[in-house]
């Protein structure tokens, strides 16, 4: 899974506050949700969310790595659909052949 799949679904577990619920949500196994986060917080080199037997919740590292990665996938999503609905424009030439292009 790339990066921006585990921000989308660090994303997620900051919103929702469960693991049980994101992997639901996702239509993955709970353990694939679990080890993505421990990745990331391995990567990352900090503690992410605050685990306890009934809820997840974000550290004070987590809601500031939320809000960049909030940042990041709007950018992402706008970048990525600015191009969806945008009417062909310009010149266009083609190279043919004489023959063929009769």
């Amino acid at each position: 899974m790339d990066r921006f799949q585990e921000m989308q679904v660090f994303m997620r577990i900051a919103e929702r506050h469960s693991f049980t619920q994101v992997a639901d949500d996702l239509q993955m196994p709970r353990a694939t949700v679990t080890n993505l986060m421990k990745r990331m917080e391995e990567r990352l080199g900090a503690r992410l969310l605050e685990r306890t037997t009934r809820t997840v919740r974000p550290t004070h590292d987590g809601e500031e790595h939320y809000r960049r990665c909030v940042r990041l996938i709007a950018d992402l999503e706008e970048a990525e659909g600015s191009f969806r609905h945008a009417e062909p424009k310009g010149l266009l030439r083609v190279n043919l052949q004489g023959t063929l292009a009769k």
